[in-house]
Order: structure tokens, then sequence, then C-alpha cells
């Protein structure tokens, strides 16, 4: 029996969403292989949840750390899978065995985060840098969601564009009844959903805006989204 692990210490985050239903999707598919689940200790009642049938290791290993190169590579090498699937970048860059990584973009090595201290992420960028390079060349397979980012990965990286899948992503059924927003109820509005970081371009949206009030004066923007320093920038 081929044991094929995954890694998803991304799950409960905007990015680990991905795993999760992948995760999710493929326990409802009956197959030969053991499947193995690399959690945070956080998610493992969820795991147990939506996918009983698949082993679970528990690690509590930060992302971008020394224990992520140095103790998350000795213990995918103790439980010596066949296959490693990393949803994220962030792996031991070390680590020899077969693995296909789904890199979601190339965006934070495009951008800087004036939410974060510039020296700090200026010098995390450059490693991350180095990381996505190496990342790209050892992974058997690369997966993408969409035809732009493989493109990018491979000038990036200077791989063959056989080795990257585009493999778009889906939208869950949403089976709640629709609950309105009290300030938005009978006005027209345009609504954007999602982190305000500068490769958003929700300054040019803005501007945008204020342009179509010329002709639809009764026309609302609606951002939605967590207030971190980024958006209180932006509401300024």
């Amino acid at each position: 029996m081929k044991i094929i692990l995954i890694d998803a210490r991304e799950s409960g985050s905007t990015t680990g969403r991905y795993v999760d239903k992948l995760i999710e999707h493929l326990n409802k598919i009956d197959t030969k292989h053991r499947i193995t689940i690399l959690c945070k200790p956080n998610r493992k009642a969820f795991f147990n949840k939506i996918s009983p049938e698949f082993d679970k290791a528990v690690v509590d290993i930060k992302d971008f750390s020394i224990e992520e190169q140095t103790t998350l590579k000795k213990i995918i090498e103790t439980i010596n899978p066949d296959l490693v699937h990393f949803g994220i970048v962030q792996q031991p860059i070390r680590y020899k065995g077969n693995a296909v990584t789904t890199m979601h973009d190339l965006t934070t090595l495009r951008f800087n985060n004036p939410d974060k201290n510039y020296f700090v992420f200026k010098f995390k960028q450059i490693i991350y840098r180095y990381v996505n390079i190496i990342v790209a060349r050892k992974s058997k397979y690369v997966i993408t969601p969409s035809q732009f980012v493989k493109k990018d990965i491979v000038n990036f990286s200077k791989v063959k564009s056989s080795k990257v899948i585009v493999t778009y992503e889906a939208a869950d059924f949403i089976e709640e009844e629709p609950k309105e927003i009290k300030n938005l109820k009978n006005k027209k509005f345009i609504m954007y959903i999602g982190r305000p970081t500068p490769h958003k371009n929700l300054k040019r949206l803005i501007e945008a805006h204020q342009l179509l009030l010329n002709e639809n004066p009764e026309l609302y923007l609606s951002l939605s989204g967590k207030i971190d320093n980024n958006y209180l920038r932006i509401k300024k």
C-alpha cells in the first residue's frame, strides 16, 4: 500500500482552505493508498471529522523557521511516504523524496506589504525567492490554479512547462439563506471582498468608483474584509 502524505499545516487559513477542501473530497473517494495528514494540534479534531479514514501526524512548526527545515524534514522522513503533497511553498527544501507542490502564486515576491516591517519583509522576500526556485525545480510536479500563474512560475523558475499542471479551483455550493446587510438594503453597490494589500489595487478601484459617481451618483462601493493597518490606510 502506497503512503501519501498531505501537508495541511496551513489548514484554517485563507490559503489553507485549498488543502481543507482537497482532503474533504479525497475522503469521499475509494483509494488503495494510505493517506496521512500533517496538521497542527488545533486542526486535528477538524480533520478527524472530515476525513476519519486518514491517519493524522500532528506537528507544531512555524512557517519560515529553522525547525521547518530540520525537524519537519526528519518527521517526514520518519513517516517515509511514497509521495508528499505540499499545499504551500514553505517546506524543507532539502527533502529529497517524491513531492508535488501547489504554488498558488508569486504575489509575495512581486509586492511589498506596508503592514509589515520593511527591512524584515525584504529579508524574508529574498529567502522566499530562493525557496520558490528550489521547490519548483525539486518537485516532481507543480500544481497551479491558473494559466497565468503557470506561465509566471515557468518564466521565474525556468522549469519545463510540462511540469506545471493547471488545476482550476472550485467554489462550494452555498446552502445558507442570504442575509441582508442593512447599510446596503435597497442600494446599488459594488462589493469587494478580500485582503487590502497593495497588489489588490484597491486604490485604483476607489478611483474608478469616483469616476462612476459622475453618471451613477447613487452607486455605493463596499469593501469587506479584516480591518488591519492596510485597511485603515484605505479608509483614510
